[in-house]
Formats: structure tokens, C-alpha cells, sequence
């Protein structure tokens, strides 16, 4: 199948299903498009057992997408940049402190707790897993996906504040995962060689700041270029070509793409360089073009994730070890948030119950899922799919179905 009849058939069924969803189940349009997709699956999987072909159809698609590289390295630079230029850049000035915890600490701490209770939970069931391969599966699973939260949380009416610290983590806590993910695989893949920790500190340190300092450049120049003309369709190109080109550029430099991605998005749409650089009419259309790339991309993304179950190994031991690390994920995602709710609560006038609605309003999605693919089968890459996918399931469908009741009661 052609790249472009690929294209094709995911827009088509991210318009079919978008419109069932608006039209008669009226769900957030993420969790509608992923349920959907889900159901249309199992429908698929049980028409096989009297005619295959569309199964067979269904999966021909799925398996000539590689959903790694779809995601990271062409999706998640362009809804990165989006999200961040749409975020109120004073309000996450305000709440920069904690979100740099929430993002840093937080992550660290969720992954070596997830890792650390999985790696016990496994073996109770009798599954033998090196445990740097269950420091990996918490690396995966502890970021918060911007794609879920930014387009759940628009509808939840969660407080200014709160949805600032949840969506800002988000955004920064999504680059930091990633990298802490590939500096373990790095000692997952050596195996019984020396680790060297100075290197370790390099590489992270080269992903992180590195990343951010690109994308701090990139947005620079995109300023000023932008600031030099008033013409709104150049403008909208200049954009367009900041995300690209900064994303090739952090790949042969070998930094973080995402962070970079944040980074150039935060200093093209924060209210200073709105103000400097485009007229009323450029704002108005660029971000009218950058909310309408990243509703579709999002649409595809959410397809692409309920129809990714057919390519999934099916073991009663991995589904239940799945199930049981729904409530470890939340355990540790709620511990991971006290060190930076404590010490800034009063500071900052947290919301009631912030950890709580934090806790559950940190939903995971196609980034996890992308990273479990990136596995190799010696990494026990079937399993950590069937978990990561779980998990991505419960959070999305559950979770994001019902944080608004919770905030609405929390606050009530």
C-alpha cells in the first residue's frame, strides 16, 4: 500500500468515526475516536471467524505503520509546538517551579516506583524480568500525554491554575520521560558491560538542555523573521517550517526533539512575541492553522492507537499482570506529586485535593505506546505492549471520562 493510500485510509476512518462520535455519542473527541476505533476492532476480530478479509484488510494497514516513527518522529513535534503555543505563557511563568519538579523529580521518582513495583508484581505471577526492562516499562508510563490532556482537560472546566500545572507538566514531563527512556535502554541494551555514569549524566544532560536551548533558538529566529513582515500566510509557513526544520536539526544533533519543540513554541506564543510579531489578523490565522493541524493529527493518532490491538499478543498472564498495573501506575503517579504539591501548596494557593485531580487527570497515550514499540523482542517487548496498552486504555477511557465529575466534586 502507497504512503498517500495510507493517509487516505486514516483520514477517512478518522472522519467516519469523528462523525459517529459527534453525532450520536458526543464524547471528548480523543477518548469517542479511540473508543470507536477500539469497537470497530473487536467487531473486526469477530467478523474474522466467519470472513477474514476485512481483518485482513484492517491489519495489512496497521502493520505497514511503523507507530514509533509515525508518532515520534513526525506527529509529536508539530502537537508539541501546537500545545505549547496555545499555553498561557504568564500562567505557566507563575507556576514555573513546580512544574519543573512535577516534570523532573516527578518522572524520576514514578519511573523507579512503577519499575520497582512491577518488577515484583511480575514475578509473583511467575514471570521472569530483568529489572532495568521494568525501569523501562516506568520510564514509558510515567510521562502524562499532552495529546490526551490538552484536547480532555478543554472540557473537564478544571481551574485555571490546576489545568496550567497539569498541561505545563505535561508538555515538559513528555520530552524529560523520553530521554530518561533512552538513556535506560542505552543500559538495557549493553547488558552486562560497564556502565559508565559520567556518560549517562552527559547524555542526559546533552538531551535535556541541549533540546531546550535549540528550541529557544529556532523560536528566536522565527520571531524575528516573523517581526520583519506582516504578511499572515508567510507567517503561518515560517511557523510550519520552525517545527521541521527544528526537528531535523535535533535529530542530527543528536538533542531532544520535544523539548526543542516546547521550547520554540513557548517563545512564538508567549504574549510578548505576539504582540511584537503579529498583527491581529496573523494571530487569528495562525493559531486557527495550528489548532486545526492539531485536531487532525490528534483524530489520526487516537484511530491509530484503538486499531493498534490487532497487532498485539494476547496472554492471559500479560492481561491480568496489565490490569494490576493500573492501580501501581496511579499509586506511583500520586506519590511521585507530594514532594513538589508540599512545598509549593501555600506558596502558590494550590487548588483542594491538587495531587488527587493531578493524579487523575494524568492521562497517558500514543507516546507510551510508541516507546513500548521501540522495544526489542529480548526486552520482552510483547508483554510491556500488552501493559502499556492497558494502562493507555484505562486512563484515556476511564480516567478521562471522568475527571470532570471528580473535579466537580473535589471542588464542589
Amino acid at each position: 500500500m502507497e504512503l498517500y493510500e495510507i493517509l487516505t485510509a486514516l483520514t477517512f476512518l478518522a472522519a467516519v468515526f469523528g462523525y459517529i462520535n459527534a453525532r450520536f455519542i458526543k464524547l471528548p473527541t480523543a477518548i469517542g475516536l479511540m473508543l470507536i476505533a477500539i469497537l470497530f476492532s473487536l467487531v473486526v476480530i469477530g467478523l474474522s471467524y466467519f470472513d477474514d478479509t476485512l481483518y485482513q484488510v484492517e491489519l495489512s494497514l496497521i502493520k505497514q505503520i511503523d507507530f514509533e516513527e509515525v508518532v515520534m518522529n513526525y506527529m509529536l513535534s508539530f502537537l508539541l509546538f501546537a500545545g505549547a503555543l496555545h499555553t498561557h505563557f504568564q500562567q505557566l511563568k507563575n507556576q514555573r517551579w513546580p512544574i519543573l519538579l512535577f516534570a523532573t523529580l516527578g518522572i524520576l521518582i514514578s519511573t523507579f516506583l512503577v519499575g520497582t513495583l512491577t518488577f515484583f508484581l511480575l514475578a509473583a505471577l511467575g514471570i521472569e524480568v530483568n529489572y532495568v526492562l521494568c525501569l523501562l516499562f516506568g520510564a514509558l508510563i510515567s510521562p502524562t500525554d499532552p495529546i490526551a490532556v490538552l484536547g480532555i482537560l478543554k472540557k473537564a472546566n478544571v481551574p485555571k491554575k490546576l489545568e496550567t500545572k497539569i498541561v505545563g507538566e505535561s508538555l515538559f514531563n513528555d520530552g524529560v520521560g523520553v530521554v530518561i527512556f533512552l538513556t535506560l535502554f542505552g543500559v538495557a541494551a549493553k547488558g552486562s558491560e560497564s556502565i559508565d555514569p559520567l556518560e549517562i549524566a552527559e547524555l542526559f544532560g546533552l538531551e535535556v538542555f541541549g533540546g531546550i536551548l535549540l528550541g529557544v533558538f529556532i523560536g528566536w529566529v522565527a520571531f524575528m523573521l516573523m517581526k520583519s513582515i506582516d504578511d499572515f500566510s508567510i507567517e503561518i509557513i515560517i511557523t510550519l517550517a520552525t517545527v521541521m526544520v527544528g526537528t531535523v536539526l535535533a535529530h542530527k544533533l543528536h538533542v531532544s526533539a520535544p523539548l526543542a519543540m516546547v521550547a520554540a513554541g513557548l517563545v512564538v506564543g508567549n504574549d510578548r512575541a505576539r504582540s511584537a510579531a503579529m498583527s491581529e489578523v496573523t494571530e487569528r490565522y495562525v493559531d486557527k492553522f495550528w489548532e486545526l493541524l492539531d485536531i487532525l493529527l490528534n483524530a489520526i493518532l487516537f484511530v491509530l492507537i484503538g486499531m493498534e490491538m490487532l497487532v498485539l499478543v494476547y496472554d492471559t498472564n500479560y492481561i491480568l499482570a496489565g490490569v494490576l498495573c493500573i492501580p501501581i501506575v496511579l499509586l506511583c503517579r500520586y506519590l511521585s506529586l507530594l514532594v513538589p504539591v508540599k512545598l509549593y501548596e501555600k506558596k502558590l494557593e494550590f487548588v483542594p485535593r491538587t495531587n488527587l485531580i493531578m493524579t487523575w487527570g494524568g492521562l497517558r497515550g500514543g507516546i507510551s505506546i510508541a516507546l513500548a514499540f521501540t522495544l526489542t523482542a529480548d526486552m520482552h517487548r510483547d508483554m510491556f505492549l500488552i501493559l502499556t496498552y492497558i494502562v493507555v486504555a484505562f486512563s484515556i477511557l476511564v480516567q478521562g471520562l471522568t475527571i470532570e465529575k471528580l473535579v466537580k466534586r473535589v471542588l464542589k
